[in-house]
């Protein structure tokens, strides 16, 4: 893996998040957080089975006369939501803000606040991950937490500050006491009273030690599990794994803690295959909105749609559950059934029962001649998978059999994936040259990727970007860009310019997503809150219907898809009496 990794998808449920690197072979990965993207607003769950019609619960559309308005300043907006717990909203409010550049200091208190939230939330509503707990000792958490600064001291991109690493750790404890699912588990005796004792021994405990070094961090750390064991009945293990958590989250916008399950969701993102249902999920106040359903899945041979709603999972409504909370109800066991009451427009929703099976998950889709009389193709390249080349260029031999002449490739929506998988897909149309370089605070992380292997296609190019094209994506586009491959058509991308490792832990079963280096295009730009600009800006696409596109693969009803077909028509000349094809058949 090469590149950035932007999922995580493990027992049905696909977390889009962030390109990475993996330390098992480190594999490069890159991709955008999105709100708290994979983990919290935008998440992958694979369902999959038969079908049954009865009449299940009654759908209160969103948008409804039950909803509230929010104030139209942003600080009254966010305080407001937060006064009501709504964490995950303040993160995607606060991180759009952020991208706009007008997140100002209180803001940024009040993102980081939120963020540490979500993600307290986030763990303990995995099972797994709560079980994991109760048998870690306090030897093992340590460690762990010693390997955690240790990968971030020889690997993060920027020279760690321990003292505000600590500091954030020491803030999360605080924040998890008034998490209740963390509170009524793990701190049983955390009366008013003793919390103001043990906020008093922390603070005697930092003054009492500055924290220049990892040293210093670790028994800064391990003073203050102690504290939290003997006043507040908190397990050392669980107190050393937050202040961990926290410290790796408090890096940057894309490094991350890892639990067991969100490591193995990502591995299995970076292969493209789970356990699940089949169709992509996003947070709805009624539910969960289907966003899209992966063609062939088990969700898709039972009937359900995008634009769909789930709104209940077996007999319990999922209405006002968080992302994750929702997520679990959906997860089992490969073979196993879940019942999902689905709304589709107003009315009685309708029960679907699906199996959960082994779901491949396609990196290439809606290949085909969209403009017959010019030969003009068009394929959508949704994530930067392992086999993504490869099955690009299966898809690339067909459209040549079918008469293609100029290739539209859509990357809008792509988050990323593995850099590894950018730099195979470019070199499919490149000759030679750069194709991207990255660039660390060690040298090890220092690599220029180029084209050059046997076998290119010399197909006109047009390629399609928008606003949440990141990081892989972003690499493909700007290498085409740079070396005037093609036209870039769209709107600017995400701006996701950063590479991520995956590193698991050894003493705990958990993992870490630590961002190691930037990358630049072959021109030497940045991508990083730059994003890659098109040569011909289109900002209006298709309506969508529920948040979904209605017709995505109609040129007609998506305006950016239509001006790239007619600028694909432009490149066809003349009539060609053979295919266009590749230079050479070899690879």
């Amino acid at each position: 893996m090469d590149g950035p990794l932007v999922a995580a998808a493990n027992r049905g449920v696909l977390q889009t998040d962030c390109p990475v690197t993996v330390a098992r072979p480190r594999p490069r990965f890159l991709s955008p957080r999105k709100a708290f993207a994979g983990l919290l607003g935008g998440l992958l769950a694979l369902v999959a089975g038969s079908a049954s019609a009865e009449p299940f619960l009654k759908w209160v559309p969103a948008g409804s006369a039950t909803a509230t308005a929010q104030p139209d300043d942003l600080a009254a907006r966010t305080s407001a939501l937060a006064h009501q717990g709504r964490w995950s909203d303040v993160v995607s409010i606060c991180e759009t803000s952020a991208r706009k550049g007008t997140l100002d200091p209180a803001l940024a208190l009040q993102y980081d606040l939120a963020k540490l939230h979500c993600d307290i939330a986030r763990r303990h509503a995995e099972p797994a991950f709560r079980q994991q707990l109760t048998t870690l000792s306090e030897a093992d958490a340590r460690q762990a937490f010693g390997e955690v600064l240790a990968r971030i001291g020889s690997h993060h991109f920027e020279s760690p500050d321990y003292a505000r690493l600590s500091g954030r750790g020491l803030r999360a404890i605080e924040i998890a006491l008034d998490e209740p699912a963390f509170a009524s588990t793990y701190a049983s005796q955390a009366t008013p009273q003793r919390r103001t004792a043990y906020t008093e021994q922390v603070i005697r405990i930092r003054a009492a030690r500055s924290v220049a070094s990892q040293a210093d961090a670790e028994a800064v750390a391990a003073w203050t599990a102690r504290a939290g064991h003997s006043i507040l009945g908190i397990p050392p293990a669980v107190s050393l794994m937050e202040m961990a958590a926290a410290a790796v989250g408090g890096l940057d916008e894309y490094s991350a803690f890892l639990t067991t399950g969100q490591l193995d969701d990502l591995y299995a993102q970076i292969e493209g295959n789970f356990v699940g249902l089949g169709v992509e999920l996003k947070s709805a106040p009624d539910g969960l909105l289907v966003v899209h359903v992966i063609p062939g899945s088990p969700a898709a041979r039972a009937g359900i749609r995008a634009g769909d709603h789930l709104i209940g999972v077996g007999s319990r409504s999922i209405g006002g559950l968080s992302v994750d909370e929702a997520a679990h109800l959906l997860q089992g066991p490969e073979g196993s059934l879940v019942t999902l009451a689905v709304a589709r427009g107003p009315g009685a929703a309708r029960a679907i029962t699906v199996r959960r099976e082994h779901v491949e998950v396609p990196s290439i889709e809606e290949v085909g001649i969209v403009d017959s009389s010019s030969g003009v193709a068009r394929v959508k390249i949704t994530s930067f998978q392992k086999t993504t080349a490869t099955d690009l260029e299966a898809a690339l031999r067909r459209l040549d059999a079918a008469g293609m002449r100029a290739l539209v490739i859509d990357l809008r929506g792509n988050p990323g994936g593995l850099l590894s998988a950018a730099v195979d897909v470019a070199d499919l149309f490149l000759d030679h040259g750069l194709v991207v370089a990255t660039r660390g605070r060690s040298p090890e992380e220092d690599f220029n990727y180029s084209a050059g292997r046997p076998g290119t296609w010399r197909t006109p190019l047009v390629v399609l970007i928008d606003g949440d094209s990141a990081s892989s994506s972003e690499i493909l586009a700007g290498a085409i860009r740079d070396h005037r491959r093609g036209t870039i058509v769209g709107s600017r991308s995400y701006g996701k310019g950063s590479i991520q490792g995956i590193f698991p832990l050894d003493a705990a079963g958990v993992g870490m997503r630590l961002t190691t280096a930037k990358f630049f295009s072959p021109r030497g730009l940045p991508y990083s809150g730059v994003g890659v600009d098109p040569d011909v800006s289109v900002h209006s696409v298709a309506k969508p219907v529920d948040g979904v596109l209605a017709a995505a693969t109609d040129p007609g009803s998506d305006s950016a898809l239509a001006a790239a077909v007619e600028i694909a028509r432009r490149t066809v000349v003349r009539p060609a009496a053979t295919p266009a094809g590749r230079s050479t058949a070899a690879r």
